[in-house]
């Protein structure tokens, strides 16, 4: 039976459907004949569906006239109608020729690079070192040379403990686990002072080895030394050592800004348009004619690569280009206003440098 349906799919063959009040007649004839007839699909209690290969649907017409049914070809399958079909259309045969070409071409360069850094943890800049180590899109999969890349690049950075590269299809997969940060080795026989990071008024300080050379209530500057490096006695005379304390002091964080009484302002007015551009390996096509109708407006790109199967990338991609659009008000500030504004954007920015603000013990605005 199958290899007599797989003969008639090669030779050729027809869906119909059949309709009157003697189908089962209809289907003892044809059995009877041994006419071949397979997939069948009863519709109601009058309509019937069935293939039947193309010798056998001549020896219909004497069956529907004893039977009184009316045939209907609903569908034409098979080699012949598939050859056929494409004989009218050579363009999209040689089409077709052309995508499989250049399919089978682009499998032997790699068209994406995934970095899959484990825990979550961000390694900075890496993607500019794999370009700069050779591995980058477009380069023939041949031409990598995988230990290479990851023992130059892990010379040149101390953040990564382990990385590995795998070669899937067109897509290169580098799996990077990020180093714990090695803490600050400090060597104790070491000669050094405490020096004051910023400017302040001390407030505590504590010298467990070296000497204090300020005290409580003492202004100091940038820069000058807090706890010296050396101690005196009175039989051994001046020792160095490294000195060690702690000290803490008030410091003040000041900033300025010029704020104008008239200032130019953008804010998003919620309207959007989308438009796309094709990508092919480093050339762009606009796919839209004019530029954006908006006069002010930010744009946000987002590329979607075309891939065939999960690793099987294309040097074609799709990037949406999605404008948002932004008014922009002439505002004009009273004295108090502008001064509010600006105070505002200074504590902002001050907050930002303040590692500890629960410390924070007043806030002047001038």
């Amino acid at each position: 039976m199958l290899i007599k349906i797989l003969i008639n799919f090669i030779l050729g063959y027809v869906r119909v459907s059949v309709e009157g009040y003697y189908i089962e007649r209809f289907i003892n004839i044809c059995t009877n004949n041994r006419i071949l007839i397979w997939n069948l699909k009863r519709d109601k209690n009058v309509k019937l569906y069935l293939n039947i290969g193309i010798n056998d649907f001549k020896k219909l017409s004497e069956i529907s006239r004893k039977t009184k049914c009316k045939v209907k070809i609903e569908e034409k399958k098979g080699m012949p109608f598939v050859l056929s079909r494409y004989k009218k259309r050579k363009i999209f045969g040689i089409f077709l020729v052309i995508v499989v070409v250049v399919i089978m071409f682009s499998s032997k360069y790699v068209w994406n690079i995934e970095v899959i850094e484990e825990n979550g943890l961000e390694v900075e800049n890496i993607m500019q070192d794999l370009n700069e180590e050779g591995l980058k899109i477009g380069i023939l999969k041949d031409r990598i040379d995988a230990k290479k890349i990851i023992n130059s690049t892990r010379l040149k950075r101390n953040d990564i403990a382990w990385m590995g590269i795998e070669l899937k299809g067109t897509n290169v997969i580098v799996r990077i686990v990020k180093a714990d940060e090695a803490p600050e080795i400090i060597d104790e026989n070491e000669y050094c002072s405490i020096v004051a990071k910023k400017a302040g008024t001390i407030t505590k300080i504590t010298a467990q080895n070296g000497t204090a050379l300020v005290k409580v209530g003492d202004t100091v500057k940038e820069g000058d030394t807090l706890i010296a490096g050396w101690m005196e006695g009175k039989y051994t005379g001046i020792r160095y050592e490294h000195s060690i304390g702690e000290v803490e002091a008030k410091v003040w964080y000041t900033e300025t800004k010029k704020m104008y009484y008239y200032q130019e302002e953008f804010y998003q007015t919620g309207n959007e348009e989308t438009k796309y551009k094709l990508k092919l390996n480093n050339f762009q096509i606009n796919l839209y004619k004019r530029l954006s109708k908006f006069n002010f407006y930010d744009t946000i790109e987002e590329e979607k690569k075309f891939k065939i199967f999960s690793n099987f990338y294309l040097p074609i991609s799709l990037i949406k280009v999605n404008n948002k659009e932004k008014e922009k008000v002439d505002r004009s500030y009273t004295i108090e206003e502008a001064t509010e504004k600006g105070i505002q954007e200074l504590r902002e920015k001050l907050d930002s440098e303040i590692e500890n603000k629960d410390k924070i013990l007043r806030r002047n605005n001038k």
